[in-house]
């Protein structure tokens, strides 16, 4: 992927999205239910922050050879 901005924006039904500044296109979206918001008591927006923060450096290091891919059988949960 090109050296981008990347930016964090609220979609208008309440989904939070990362996409290049540049473009209209979203690249990951985060849903949390209404049950996760209530638990995060208004704060899920600084979550999801938080969370495509370190997707982004995680790719990063990924794509410049600083970690090796996993091919383990994994559980995610």
């Amino acid at each position: 992927m090109p050296t981008s901005f990347l930016e964090i924006i609220e979609l208008p039904d309440g989904r939070i999205a990362l996409r290049r500044g540049e473009d209209e296109e979203v690249l990951v979206t985060l849903d949390f239910s209404e049950d996760a918001k209530a638990f995060m008591q208004g704060y899920h927006v600084e979550v999801a922050k938080a969370m495509l923060n370190v997707g982004v450096q995680m790719a990063g290091r990924l794509a410049e050879g600083e970690l090796e891919p996993d091919d383990q059988p994994r559980v995610l949960h």
